[in-house]
């Protein structure tokens, strides 16, 4: 049997949890219908909920306590095999477009073409990217910032800026020209066409590849990934985007306005002026519930873009009709703090539904049954050992992810799946596991407050019942599991042993 081709698509920074909330989710007509098409894990967590580790665990099969990536700013060299460099191997072509930020060098230094710029990169300032620009008759993409937040410490305007005059402000009309980046804190309007945000040009660059490939009359496999820089904030949709959402209402999220009772310590750090003050998160919120609902439709509607752009590239699969032999999965890295636990604008160093849970599909026809829906918990770190699978190939050592194509079979269902992360970075640093089973999860902070949620009755995790005796059996049961995987992952971190608790804020 022919092998497979593989495309993998990943957004970067979706909310998800969130929107179980409301009625009035972001629509995303292309990613329903493509699990429709085939599976859907809605259970789905990350490895971690930071790029750096999380991408770097999609392409090893590794947690960040094995490869060793803890940080965005930690670049330690790459010792473990990427599935990419093993594909290529298998005599598989590999393509690359987007965002690469999993450590040293590039997608192109593990057997890729395409565009991967370093680090967190920026497309805007590309060769390739103004080549679109200028084949499409497009100007270079501008936004008109409604609010931008900055951090207490100052750190991040140090690192991201070389001068005052280059920190954007409310009200002004901004282009990405930092060759490091395209982030900023802040929310607004795109003026300009919608086909001059990397979305669509990411978009584009993929499809053009596939009807290169399509034509080429070289039967070789093909693996192809695309990795969106957004819907990461800046959340920066086109008014006719935004018009979608106008006029929905969105009430205060469900822990919006939480004093953060029985929360570890990492709950209260807040960088983003004035929504922290001194590094911690006012309480109650120094901006009204009306600022963040801005947020929020400005957020749903930058999804709702992304959606069309994916949206294009599996519309373009089946035009040219590689759909029958071509395994799909569509990720994300990891979810989003927006508006939770306080009124949070950014993900940070807590374990919470919000930042660990993620969108994940997969399709492969003819193979996996449509419209299967799978609630046992997975996490990102099987993605790449499913990529391996379907391939037919195995790491050649030892990994921490398991292939999701027997769970789509029937014949092996997990139990539970566990999130870890060493902290936001940038002076912000934790130890902190979580395992959940779908009913019930399990956080612990070293040297701080221990968490376990009811999920089923407390899905926004309002209460915490560590210790609680109601829930003695629960706290022990979920902390075996937890001593279980640290054994198979190789997880020396000592939890439990009564010396590292600190009492709650």
């Amino acid at each position: 049997m022919k092998k497979p081709n593989v495309i993998m698509i990943n957004s970067d920074h979706q909310a998800l949890h969130q929107w179980t909330f409301y009625e009035n989710k972001p629509h995303r007509p292309y990613y329903e219908q493509f699990v429709r098409e085939g599976a859907e894990f809605t259970h789905a967590c990350c490895a971690a909920p930071l790029c750096g580790p999380s991408r770097r665990s999609l392409l090893t099969g590794l947690y960040p306590h094995a490869h060793k990536q803890y940080h965005n700013e930690t670049n330690p060299p790459y010792a473990d095999e990427v599935y990419l460099d093993s594909l290529a191997e298998a005599g598989y072509r590999n393509y690359f477009f987007g965002k690469w930020h999993a450590g040293p060098g590039t997608a192109l230094d593990h057997h890729c073409e395409g565009l991967s710029p370093k680090e967190y990169g920026n497309p805007y300032v590309t060769k390739e990217y103004k080549d679109y620009l200028k084949k499409r008759n497009l100007p270079a993409a501008a936004h008109r910032i409604e609010r931008v937040f900055f951090w207490a410490d100052k750190s991040q305007q140090a690192y991201q800026k070389s001068s005052p005059d280059e920190i954007p402000r409310d009200g002004e009309i901004f282009k990405f020209q930092d060759p490091r980046h395209c982030c900023e804190a802040a929310y607004g309007i795109t003026v300009t066409p919608k086909e001059t945000l990397e979305f669509f040009f990411l978009s584009e660059l993929a499809c053009e590849k596939l009807e290169e490939l399509s034509t080429d009359g070289n039967d070789t496999p093909f693996s192809l990934r695309v990795d969106f820089w957004g819907p990461h904030q800046p959340y920066f949709p086109t008014q006719e985007y935004y018009d979608l959402y106008k006029e929905v209402s969105y009430p205060p999220y469900a822990s919006f306005n939480s004093v953060l009772e029985g929360k570890p310590e990492v709950y209260f750090t807040e960088k983003n002026v004035p929504i922290g003050k001194d590094n911690r998160i006012v309480i109650p919120n120094a901006l009204a519930w009306e600022d963040y609902e801005e947020m929020l439709k400005c957020c749903a509607a930058q999804i709702t873009m992304i959606d069309e752009a994916i949206g294009r590239i599996l519309n373009k699969v089946k035009e040219l009709g590689l759909e029958e032999n071509t395994v799909i999965i569509w990720t994300a890295d990891h979810g989003d703090g927006l508006a939770c636990h306080g009124g949070h604008f950014d993900k940070g160093s807590y374990l919470s539904q919000e930042v660990l849970r993620v969108p994940l599909g997969i399709k492969w026809k003819g193979m996996i049954d449509a419209g299967l829906k799978i609630d046992a918990p997975v996490c990102t770190v099987d993605v790449p050992v499913t990529i391996m699978d379907a391939a037919g190939l195995k790491y050649k050592n030892s990994v921490h992810g398991e292939s999701l194509i027997p769970i789509c079979m029937g014949k092996k269902m997990p139990e539970y799946a566990v999130s870890e992360t060493y902290g936001l970075g940038y002076g912000e640093y934790v130890k902190a596991r979580a395992v959940t089973d779908g009913n019930y999860k399990l956080v612990v902070t070293l040297g701080q407050a221990y968490e376990l949620y009811d999920l089923k009755a407390d899905p926004y995790e309002l209460k915490n019942r560590y210790d609680d005796p109601a829930y003695g059996a629960v706290q022990r049961e979920m902390e075996e599991k937890l001593r279980e995987w640290q054994r198979a992952t190789g997880d020396e971190i000592t939890f439990f042993d009564g010396s590292d608790l600190a009492e709650c804020k």
